[in-house]
This record gives structure tokens, C-alpha cells and sequence, in this order.
């Protein structure tokens, strides 16, 4: 699968679904993609970049020190979109899942890819970086067409 940020990007495990493989090629193979949290009825989005897969199920990577972790922690429900030039767009819906069991190797990435965002880290053990997984997770690929909303299993 290729990527926006290729040295970054960990392949689906045997263990990812097609559609977990299909969600993770809209959300890396694009600069950024955008996340949407809500707490007391105010939406709060963002652009995000770094998504993996393990385990089967898709994770993404934040601090502990930012806005979006705080808004998690109160409203763990989120959606995030991905628009792919010429494939369509994702929606992706969510429950944050706060058991942080993200492997060394997702660790390194997750790690590397935020520095090269500019963010800095003591390393992939920094206690401020945290990993979620997306539970009770829904997802459509879709269009510009009437009715042009696709499940995808994941």
C-alpha cells in the first residue's frame, strides 16, 4: 500500500480485514485527514495523519498533552474523514479505546512520524505519546452520487 509518508507506515498484519485494509489506504494515502471530537455540544476537528492497524483493528496516535486527548477522555465517541483524490471519501466512526497495548514497531512509527511533523518527543517510550484503537467502529466509502454510501465491514 503506498503512503503519504512511506518510511512511516506499518503493512496491514494478517489479521486486518479488507475493510480495515480499505479505511487504512484512505487514511495514509493522504497528506492529512481530519478528526472530530464533540464535548458539551461544541465539534472540535482537526488534522490528523498517522493511522496503523494492529491486532486487526486501526490506531492512531496523539499526546497526552493535547486538546484532542482531553476531549477523548471526556467524549470518547469521534469521526474522522479521509478524501482521496479520485477514489472518494471515508467516513469513519468511532469509540476511542484508551488501552494503550500499541507494539514497539507501531511505537517507532507513530513516534517518527509526529517529528517529522515538527512535534518533538523524547523517544517512542515517551510517557506523553499515547496510542487508541478504533472500537464499535462504522465505516462508508462514498461519492458524489445519489445513494453513493458503501459500507465497509471492518
Amino acid at each position: 500500500m503506498a503512503s503519504a509518508f512511506p518510511d512511516q507506515t506499518l503493512p496491514p498484519t494478517p489479521d486486518a480485514s479488507e475493510g480495515v485494509k480499505q479505511a487504512l489506504a484512505y487514511l495514509t494515502n493522504v497528506p492529512a485527514w481530519y478528526l472530530a471530537t464533540s464535548v458539551d455540544g461544541q465539534p472540535h476537528v482537526r488534522p490528523f495523519s498517522f493511522a496503523a492497524e494492529q491486532d486487526g483493528k486501526i490506531w492512531f496516535c496523539t499526546a497526552k498533552t493535547k486538546d484532542v486527548w482531553e476531549e477523548l477522555v471526556q467524549n470518547p465517541k469521534f469521526e474522522a474523514t479521509a478524501w482521496w483524490p479520485g477514489h472518494g471519501w471515508l467516513i469513519l466512526r468511532g469509540v476511542a479505546g484508551f488501552e494503550d497495548r500499541a507494539r514497539p514497531e507501531m511505537r517507532e512509527m507513530g513516534y517518527r512520524h509526529l517529528t517529522t511533523l515538527g512535534e518533538a518527543y523524547d523517544g517512542p517510550d515517551d510517557a506523553r505519546l499515547v496510542f487508541f484503537s478504533v472500537e464499535e467502529p462504522k465505516a462508508w466509502i462514498c461519492g458524489h452520487g445519489e445513494g453513493d454510501w458503501k459500507p465497509i465491514e471492518l
